[in-house]
């Protein structure tokens, strides 16, 4: 329960900064336009709001529905709905008196702050904690797969050298790039050769839906540091700092050959090999249904890797945090063009407001919470950018059309097109938290 509520408590600071500071895009360019601005709300406030304070001409307020936020601008047709206010002859502080160029840029100024907001934060994560990886070519002992892994072609021990012929730097950035690229195959070496592993439609598919395929390989090293809840290796008479050195007299070089080993024997009763106190011993334990132990190893990823740190100054942080928020902003893109991929049925990976939780980690942690929210905030803005009426991209989408013809549309149309894009965001919304409801119960 406690996880759950951490994970909450990041997933709403990050949600409400993000939001505060979209919202404050459009409110920015309205007052240097001389545009009144007559709510700035923190969540929606149907019926009622828990807060408000008026100051000048507008509103501001934090609402009781947690959906995001808004800022509602004179003369705008909006989520408001406000049809009463557009029957009256425009006024001078009003949105539709102002010129084209200005009402684009009071549109755009949310998405605009965002995608500021994301090199900001990055710029300080790559000044304050700089950036450490895990070299592909340092995997010294392979790589460990899981089922899916080895559905497509994979091998505990292969030790990967590129995707499609291309030398891919950092370890964890390997299968992401094998799914954004679309990648045909993984280069190989497997026994001393070089071996193409082709990777097909129905295997991306697999890879977009899928967790942990492929992990560094390790040696077999089990030292208890602690114990799960529950725990058949404690019900056996374990301890901790106890070593485990085998399995029925049986030696490993690998601890995925360990795991093979505890996973045939569900069920079954074996023995255990442990060092304690310099003495060997062997207990008793019949093994879970889960195939697992239940403990967690002492480990100390930095004694058997080397791993690439990388530090900035605090001028070197600059160009490099706007490098990484467009590269950021390319791969979500990618990413996104996925969703429409009937072959991947990437769509079907769609999450809500769960699954956006469950990225944030189970403690608190500064440098997840705010690499998250940079994150987020590129999510935020090229969200807001799909022409969808309702969305900030399907205002610009009729604002571009009249700087191009000459012709504003209609505030009749404008307000049929408003209910159409509402309706589609909510049924976009229903779908992804459905589809988070229904992985629950799966």
């Amino acid at each position: 329960m406690e996880i759950v509520l951490i994970k909450a408590a990041q997933l709403i600071l990050s949600l409400s900064l993000l939001v505060i500071i979209h919202e404050f895009g459009h409110f920015l360019f309205a007052r240097i336009f001389k545009t009144r601005v007559e709510k700035f709300y923190l969540f929606f406030d149907p019926w009622f709001s828990l807060f408000k304070v008026k100051k000048g001409d507008t509103e501001y307020g934090v609402g009781w529905l947690p959906l995001g936020g808004y800022v509602k601008i004179s003369g705008m047709i909006d989520e408001s709905m406000d049809k009463e206010a557009m029957k009256l002859p425009p006024q001078p502080h009003e949105f539709r008196s102002k010129k084209t160029w200005q009402r684009l840029l009071i549109m755009v100024g949310g998405v605009l702050m965002n995608f500021i907001l994301a090199f900001v934060i990055y710029i300080g994560i790559l000044y304050a904690w700089g950036e450490q990886y895990l070299p592909t070519a340092n995997v010294k002992y392979g790589i460990e797969v899981d089922s899916v892994g080895m559905q497509i072609g994979l091998q505990n021990g292969d030790k990967v050298l590129s995707v499609d012929n291309m030398p891919v730097e950092n370890f964890h950035k390997i299968i992401p790039t094998v799914i954004l690229d679309k990648a045909s195959a993984i280069q190989v070496e497997r026994d001393g050769q070089k071996v193409d592993v082709e990777i097909s439609d129905a295997d991306l598919a697999l890879l977009i839906k899928s967790k942990g395929v492929m992990s560094f390989r390790l040696p077999f090293d089990y030292k208890v540091a602690k114990f799960a809840k529950p725990s058949a290796a404690k019900d056996a008479g374990l301890e901790v700092g106890d070593q485990i050195v085998g399995l029925n007299d049986q030696k490993y070089e690998y601890s995925d050959q360990f795991a093979t080993a505890l996973r045939d024997s569900i069920g079954k009763t074996v023995s255990l090999n442990v060092i304690r106190n310099g003495q060997e011993m062997s207990f008793a334990m019949v093994v879970p249904e889960t195939g697992m132990l239940g403990i967690q190893r002492e480990q100390n990823l930095e004694k058997i890797f080397e791993f690439k740190t990388i530090q900035y100054g605090l001028i070197e942080s600059i160009p490099a945090g706007i490098n990484k928020g467009i590269s950021t902003i390319n791969d979500y893109l990618k990413q996104f063009k996925l969703i429409f991929s009937p072959k991947t049925k990437a769509y079907e990976s769609l999450g809500g407001f769960i699954a956006i939780g469950n990225i944030f980690p189970g403690m608190w942690n500064w440098y997840s919470f705010w690499s998250m929210t940079a994150f987020l905030s590129i999510i935020l803005g090229v969200m807001n950018l799909l022409p969808i009426p309702a969305l900030d991209g399907g205002h610009v989408m009729f604002l571009l059309f009249e700087m191009i013809t000459g012709r504003k549309p209609g505030d009749k149309f404008m307000e049929y097109a408003q209910i159409v894009g509402m309706v589609v965001l909510l049924t976009l919304v229903v779908y992804a938290n459905g589809n988070d409801i229904f992985k629950l119960f799966k």
